[in-house]
C-alpha cells in the first residue's frame, strides 16, 4: 500500500487535472509520521534521479528539520543531491511570497516548458503557527493547480490543532495516510503505549491506513502494518491471524436477518387481512368493517343523522354526521372563496 502511494506521487498529474496530494497524519500515540515522510521522500528522489518519475526535480519546504539534515539523509541513502539549490523565505505569514518562492525554485531546477517538479512540506503545523487555515488551504490549492507541479505531499500532527483543521487538510488531499497504534499486544490485551520503555517504542509497530479518492468519485481504503527500527520504517500486509483478531473485535449484531425453521412455520400461520382463507368454510375477504370471525354476514349500517350506541358492544364505531342534506360529498368549490384575498 505504501508502494501505491509512491507510484501515485511518481506518476504525477494527468493533463488538465490537479496534481495528486497526500496528507500524512500522525499523533502522539503513534508519532511515526516523519518516518513515513522521509521514506516517501527518498523513494521519490530515487525515481526522479532514475528518470522514472513525471517530475524532474523536487522542492522541499523544510520547517521541522534543517536542509542539511535532509542532505545528509539522502546522501546516506545513496542519493546524490550535490547540485541542490537553497532558497530562504523569512516571512512565513506571507503565503503569496511562499508560493512564489516554491514555484520559482522549482522552475529554476527543471527549467521552463512543460517539465514538472514535486513539492514536499515536512510540517504543515509550523505554517499554521503563523498563518490561518484558510490561507494555508489557498497555498496548497494553488500548488495543486499549478501546471508545473507534478505531485505534493505534507506531514501533519493531528493532535496539535482542532479537528476542523484536519478536515480541511484532508479535503485538499487526494490521498490521506493515517498512522495509528496497534493498541494490542501479542496476547490480545490492550497495551499502554506511554508505559513502554523508550527502547521498545523505537521498535514498535503500528497500522498504516490510506484513503484514496479516485477520479470517478469512489473512495478506496487500504491498511497494512509498519515496523519502525531506529530511523528506518518497513511495511507489510496484515496477516490472516491479525485479520481474525480484528474481526473478533467488531461489535456483534443484536439481530439476525435469517429466520429459523420455527419462525418460518409461525409466519406461515399468520392470516393476512386480505388473504383468502380456503379452510373448507365459505371464502371471506376482510373488508375493513368487521372481523373475519364475526358470524354476521352483513355489516352494520352507518348512521348519517342520529347517533346510535350499543352499550353491550365491545367494538368501536366511526360515525360521520353530515352538516346538512344539501352538502355535496365531493365539492369542487374553493373553501376560501368567501375570503377577501
Amino acid at each position: 500500500m505504501a508502494e501505491s502511494i509512491c507510484r501515485a506521487l511518481r506518476d504525477g498529474a494527468l493533463q488538465g487535472e490537479h496534481a495528486p496530494a497526500l496528507t500524512i497524519k500522525d499523533s502522539i500515540a503513534s508519532p511515526y509520521g516523519f518516518h513515513v515522510f522521509t521514506h516517501l521522500l527518498t523513494q521519490l528522489s530515487t525515481n526522479i534521479l532514475a528518470a522514472k518519475s513525471q517530475s524532474r526535480g523536487l522542492v522541499l519546504v523544510a520547517f521541522s528539520r534543517s536542509p542539511s539534515f535532509y542532505l545528509d539523509l539522502l546522501n546516506r541513502k545513496g542519493i546524490d543531491v550535490a547540485s541542490s539549490q537553497k532558497c530562504l523565505c523569512r516571512n512565513v505569514k506571507d503565503m503569496d511570497k511562499l508560493y512564489s518562492s516554491i514555484t520559482e525554485l522549482g522552475k529554476g531546477i527543471v527549467g521552463q516548458g512543460k517539465v514538472r517538479f514535486c513539492v514536499a512540506i515536512d510540517s504543515v503545523n509550523e505554517i499554521l503557527r503563523h498563518a490561518s487555515i484558510s490561507s494555508v488551504a489557498g497555498l496548497l490549492s494553488n500548488l495543486r493547480s499549478n501546471d508545473g507541479v507534478s505531485s505534493i505531499f505534507w506531514l501533519s500532527h493531528s493532535d496539535l490543532h482542532e479537528d476542523r483543521v484536519t478536515a480541511v487538510l484532508e479535503y485538499m488531499s487526494s490521498m490521506v495516510a493515517s498512522i495509528e497504534p496497534l493498541n494490542q499486544s501479542a496476547n490480545g490485551h490492550r497495551c499502554n503505549w506511554e508505559s513502554l520503555p523508550l527502547l521498545e517504542r523505537n521498535y514498535w509497530k503500528g497500522k498504516f491506513h490510506v484513503r484514496f479518492k479516485r477520479r470517478n468519485g469512489r473512495v478506496q481504503v487500504m491498511s497494512e502494518e509498519f515496523h519502525v527500527e531506529q530511523s528506518a520504517i518497513n511495511f507489510r500486509s496484515i496477516s490472516s491471524k491479525d485479520e481474525i483478531v480484528n474481526r473478533s473485535l467488531l461489535p456483534k449484531m443484536q439481530f439476525n436477518l435469517q429466520l429459523s425453521e420455527k419462525e418460518q412455520i409461525d409466519r406461515a400461520k399468520v392470516v393476512l387481512p386480505f388473504e383468502h382463507q380456503g379452510t373448507g368454510k365459505p371464502i371471506q375477504i376482510y373488508d375493513g368493517r368487521r372481523s373475519l370471525t364475526d358470524g354476521n354476514s352483513e355489516a352494520e349500517p352507518v348512521s348519517t343523522g342520529i347517533l346510535q350506541t350499543n352499550e353491550n358492544s365491545s367494538k368501536g364505531e366511526i360515525i360521520y354526521l353530515r352538516d346538512s342534506d344539501d352538502e355535496r360529498p365531493d365539492s369542487d368549490e374553493d373553501p376560501d372563496d368567501d375570503l377577501d384575498i
